[in-house]
């Protein structure tokens, strides 16, 4: 998923669609539990689920071959970047804590901040240092607070951490393409998440098991009902708003997540985790606020 810069007319529809998207991915990690429980581990999982969801947009993506041939370069950053977020967010989320991972994940805003200073040269306005400051006050309550380095960070908050920084340099790697179509940009973060997954299968130590028909359903299913229309949706919405209501709107993809794990994974959210989640929320919406305006007084 990542926030176009196009801005056309607001509708309910394009609202209502964001809200579903995030409603979706909010809720990946039940599917990704569930396979894990029948077997199949997160990396095999994403071969066969975005494999599915990129050949299936790979046509759609084609016709537009003439507008993005000369854009190899660009979609290459596209696809590593896009790619390893979704590898390394579906990666944890099978694995670690989903209130946890989540709330990592999220600090994708606070290095968005950084890539855009970095690669556009975007100002980095007071408003942007404190919501930088929030964020990394969120980030250290959710790992321990206090006790933040009395212990080495887990595989997993670093793949979390990984997840939401390349999601930040994808989103602004879109920024700069953001003339090309939405079918390709999905198809390279999608086809990407594949092929990194793929990447990760082939440096495992563990032999290749043997799928039964069972578990290839379920990950097909998950490709077909799950992966492709929560990627449509999603960008069908973000694609009609402004970038600052899209922004918010898909924070609620962090409730959404945060919520579901505790009423129906039986997970726990801890205080410090609650004080963490809570200020990365505040400092999304002050960028995403920020942002707005920013753009406001340019046209």
């Amino acid at each position: 998923m990542a926030i176009s810069d196009v801005a056309l007319p607001r509708g309910s529809l394009a609202i209502t669609s964001v809200l579903v998207g995030a409603f979706f991915w909010g809720l990946l990690w039940l599917p990704l539990k569930a396979l894990d429980v029948m077997g199949v581990s997160g990396s095999i999982v994403q071969v066969y689920s975005y494999g599915l969801a990129a050949l299936l947009l790979l046509p759609f993506a084609l016709r537009s071959f003439k507008q993005w041939r000369d854009q190899l370069g660009l979609l290459a950053i596209i696809t590593l970047m896009g790619g390893w977020a979704n590898a390394a967010l579906v990666t944890s989320l099978t694995e670690g804590s989903v209130v946890r991972v989540m709330l990592l994940f999220f600090l994708a805003p606070v290095w968005t901040i950084l890539a855009a200073r970095i690669f556009l040269g975007e100002a980095f306005t007071r408003l942007r240092f404190i919501s930088l400051l929030l964020a990394l006050a969120g980030l250290a309550a959710t790992l321990g607070g206090p006790k933040l380095f009395a212990a080495p960070l887990t595989v997993i908050d670093l793949l979390a951490l990984s997840s939401g920084l390349a999601f930040a340099l994808s989103n602004v790697a879109v920024r700069v393409g953001h003339h090309l179509t939405d079918s390709v940009r999905a198809t390279a973060m999608i086809g990407g998440c594949a092929l990194i997954a793929l990447v990760f299968l082939v440096f495992d130590n563990r032999p290749l098991q043997t799928l039964h028909l069972q578990q290839l359903s379920g990950m097909l299913a998950l490709g077909l009902l799950w992966i492709l229309p929560g990627t449509l949706i999603s960008f069908y919405g973000v694609a009609r708003l402004d970038a600052g209501r899209a922004a918010i709107l898909l924070l609620g993809e962090l409730v959404v997540a945060v919520c579901s794990a505790v009423w129906l994974g039986g997970e726990v959210l801890t205080i410090k985790e609650a004080v963490g989640g809570s200020l990365i929320l505040a400092a999304a919406v002050l960028e995403t606020v920020t942002e707005t305006t920013d753009l406001e007084r340019a046209t």
